[in-house]
């Protein structure tokens, strides 16, 4: 066994809570660390922000205003929040704060514009003060790290790993994991203490409340709650497919039109969190797996999930509930008996038939792409422990999954990243 707590570690490095779409708040968050360094509310908002970042923050709900897009995230960080509740920076925002930061944006006091060489993930924030100071925080890497903070032009504090919260563990914990592999992590999530891997179970009860609300409420297209009617009605039948694709694109549905309940993200996505834990809970359900089991299949899940991750990227053309789904199938291909040889099969299965997918920016319409790869997952898991696996001489799929995996990573971060230009031009174009 490798060192359990490197693994452990990782986990809670990726897998942490966040409040609303990821590229909002992370812009909330930057906006309200420049606040803080400005020591007054703002008079004026400058965000400069990379393509990938301004494309999947145009068309998401903001929490608590009713309001999609960017320039209210801002006014919400302008006026409100603490940088040291990370991706929570607007957990208790109130109604006066909301009615405050509608009106700076109404007077046009928040302006963005798109930093085209900068990396994928970046946010660079400006505050500027009633007596001509200004302040400037700026978020590289993942959506909670802020990496360089200013005050009147002079450079206070520099660094690639400032931390924002508790849980924010900056350093890249996977280089003490060598090699973190499919096997490796497989290794991991089936032999750890049960003891030290229950806290995994918060994901579940973030994630399961605000899927719970998506199926109660008319939250954006309704695409879980319509799934849940039209299986109530016997159109569709109540399997372990239906009910999960359901139960995970309520909570997407929930989360992508403003919902003021926290999910727990997967690699700075709040879907991708949603797509890793909803659809092995839903299936536990149905087989009955005891706590332990659902533990494992989460830990594998969100662990498989991060892993493929790495060799796209934070953010990429290629939409995030591919990589999340084919975790989750890999914890589904678990509980109903898999091995890590299914889990192998699972992810190859995935690879050779959702790839592909692109990322339109964050918004209303996720949902139906998160249904979508939970069904594949799903499907990929039940052929797996089959014995059903796509062959090697199919496209992109190796004889080693690490190589699959690796591919897939070229594909998204580089042979899209035409795409990615092309689609950040049509969203643009339409406003």
């Amino acid at each position: 066994m490798q060192n359990i707590q490197a693994y452990i570690d990782l986990l809670k490095a990726e897998v942490v809570p966040a409040l609303g779409c990821t590229e909002p708040i992370a812009v909330a968050l930057a906006v309200a660390k420049a606040r803080e360094v400005l020591g007054e509310e703002p008079q004026q908002v400058e965000l400069l922000l990379s393509p990938n970042i301004f494309k999947n923050g145009m068309g998401v709900g903001v929490p608590l205003t009713g309001i999609t897009g960017l320039p209210i995230a801002a006014a919400l960080g302008a006026f409100y929040g603490k940088s040291s509740d990370c991706l929570e920076v607007l957990k208790d925002v109130d109604n006066e704060t909301v009615g405050n930061a509608k009106a700076f944006v109404k007077k046009g006091k928040v302006s963005i514009g798109v930093k085209k060489d900068s990396e994928k993930l970046y946010i660079e924030a400006i505050c500027y003060g009633i007596n001509g100071n200004t302040s400037k925080a700026i978020i590289t890497t993942k959506h909670s790290n802020i990496s360089q903070i200013e005050f009147n032009n002079e450079v206070i504090e520099c660094s690639s790993e400032i931390k924002v919260g508790e849980n924010e563990n900056i350093g890249s914990v996977s280089k003490v994991i060598s090699p973190l592999s499919v096997n490796s992590i497989f290794s991991f999530a089936t032999t750890v203490p049960y003891s030290q891997i229950k806290f995994i179970h918060k994901t579940v009860e973030y994630n399961y409340a605000i899927a719970q609300e998506g199926l109660s409420k008319d939250y954006g297209l309704m695409v879980g709650k319509k799934l849940k009617e039209i299986i109530d009605k016997g159109i569709l039948s109540d399997d372990i497919m239906n009910s999960a694709m359901s139960l995970t694109a309520a909570a997407s549905d929930a989360r992508m039109s403003g919902s003021v309940l926290p999910v727990m993200s997967n690699s700075g996505s709040g879907n991708q969190g949603l797509t890793a834990t909803l659809p092995i809970y839903s299936v536990a359900l149905q087989l009955k797996s005891d706590d332990e089991q659902i533990a494992r299949a989460l830990v594998l899940s969100h662990l498989i999930a991060i892993h493929i991750k790495q060799y796209l990227g934070r953010l990429s053309a290629l939409c995030g509930c591919v990589v999340a789904a084919t975790g989750a199938g890999c914890g589904i291909s678990y509980l109903m008996g898999g091995g890590e040889k299914e889990t192998i099969y699972t992810i190859k299965n995935m690879i050779g038939n959702i790839t592909g997918m692109i990322c339109d920016g964050a918004k209303e319409g996720c949902s139906l792409k998160v249904s979508t790869g939970v069904g594949a997952a799903i499907q990929s898991a039940l052929l797996a422990i089959e014995g059903v696996v796509i062959s090697s001489n199919d496209g992109i799929i190796e004889d080693d999954v690490e190589k699959t995996i690796r591919n897939l990573g070229e594909v998204g971060a580089k042979g899209m990243t035409q795409t990615d230009d092309l689609l950040l031009q049509i969203m643009v174009s339409k406003k």
